[in-house]
């Protein structure tokens, strides 16, 4: 059930929000900030490289790991190949992920990791592993982490993860909107120093500022027919969404935005890029899911019965309307079968500033649908 009254109620969102994730939505712009600030005290800014590396490996547990790995793939492009090492093991808990270097990573590759704890062994020992092979390590994790001191040992460089008060419960931080932020700037201020992206300190205080003002339109206070995070989570309340996603940046927003829907508010969703999501989904259009299907008798009783997902296309772009485009083709298909379209399409402004706004946005958006629904 969704409670769609509970989205203009702020004082209820509040007690609902047990875990903060409101809160980490709309800091996320401070968490810009404060890691940027934890850069350039760890030296990043100040760090004169050789040249670019071969490759970037990027080592880290859960959703934010998988999401900072995916934006500097998408934002470092053709310069330079970004590898996500994926753990193994027998369950996603400390003690049990394993991480390994590929057999030819060496000295001429640069190893990131992105941890919201720290508490990892097994990264303790890809860290060993990297510094006997000659690999550059760089690690951001909250300061006094076990894994702080495997860094050290390792003559790598550590920044201090920007946390806040109430990112004491390990799960709600690893998945918490502002995590992101506070994994990923010092990453893009070291990459920005090796020439494999742009993300100076001017860029970095416009996508902070981007943030807040998402942040503004999207804060619980703002009713929802003026609020596109709580009008979006509203849309897909009885919904399975596919995201459809056009445009270098939209990518990875897509595919965060399904995982924080799996993550935060326990919906199932399915992410592609355009034009290939058109071949991919189009079955899911003219199935039992499809909006205009209802294959039994109509006049059938139906006050027993569960409310069952249909599907929804929310359309995410990061380019103009104007100029080629999928988008004109993909509303065609959806409307073609009675299938309803959420689109969002951020402000002009750097690649940077538009995908921090679609972040913002849809993580706004999945943290209410989770707040709004009960089971």
């Amino acid at each position: 059930m969704f409670d769609e009254t509970l989205l203009d109620d702020p004082e209820a969102l509040a007690r609902a929000d047990r875990r903060g994730l409101l809160r980490g939505a709309a800091e996320a712009g401070a968490r810009v900030r404060t890691a940027a600030r934890h850069a350039a005290e760890a030296g990043v800014n100040d760090l004169k490289p050789d040249g670019r590396p071969r490759a970037l490996l990027i080592a880290g547990p859960g959703t934010a790991a998988t999401g900072v790995a995916e934006l500097l793939g998408r934002l470092a492009g053709a310069a330079c190949p970004v590898i996500r090492l994926r753990p193994t093991g027998v369950a996603p808990a400390p003690g049990a992920l394993r991480w390994e270097l590929p057999g030819w990573a060496g000295s001429v590759d640069l190893l990131l990791i992105a941890s919201p704890t720290g508490t990892e062994p097994s990264l303790s020992l890809l860290v060993e592993q990297a510094y006997r092979r000659g690999v550059t390590v760089v690690a951001v994790c909250p300061k006094g982490a076990p894994l702080t001191e495997s860094v050290a040992g390792a003559h790598g460089l550590f920044v201090p993860m920007a946390a806040a008060p109430y990112d004491q419960d390990e799960v709600a931080a690893a998945s918490a909107p502002g995590t992101l932020w506070s994994l990923l700037t010092p990453l893009l201020a070291l990459l920005d120093r090796t020439g494999l992206l742009s993300a100076s300190v001017e860029t970095l205080e416009k996508v902070a500022d981007r943030l807040d003002r998402t942040a503004e339109r999207c804060g619980p206070a703002i009713a929802t027919y003026s609020n596109p995070a709580k009008t979006l989570a509203s849309e897909l309340a009885e919904a399975l969404p596919l995201i459809w996603t056009e445009g270098a940046a939209a990518g990875p927003a897509g595919r965060r935005f399904a995982a924080a829907l799996a993550e935060l508010a326990g919906r199932p969703a399915l992410a592609a890029d355009l034009p290939e999501a058109l071949p991919a989904h189009g079955a899911l259009l003219t199935s039992d899911l499809a909006a205009g299907s209802d294959p039994d008798d109509f006049f059938r009783d139906r006050v027993e019965e569960g409310q069952a997902l249909r599907v929804r296309v929310v359309l995410l772009r990061d380019r103009p309307t104007g100029g080629l485009s999928a988008a004109t083709a993909a509303r065609e298909l959806a409307l073609s079968h009675d299938t309803p379209i959420s689109e969002l399409e951020p402000e002009e402004g750097t690649e940077l500033e538009t995908l921090a706004e679609l972040i913002a946005v849809t993580d706004f958006a999945a943290v209410y649908l989770g707040l709004a629904s009960t089971p």
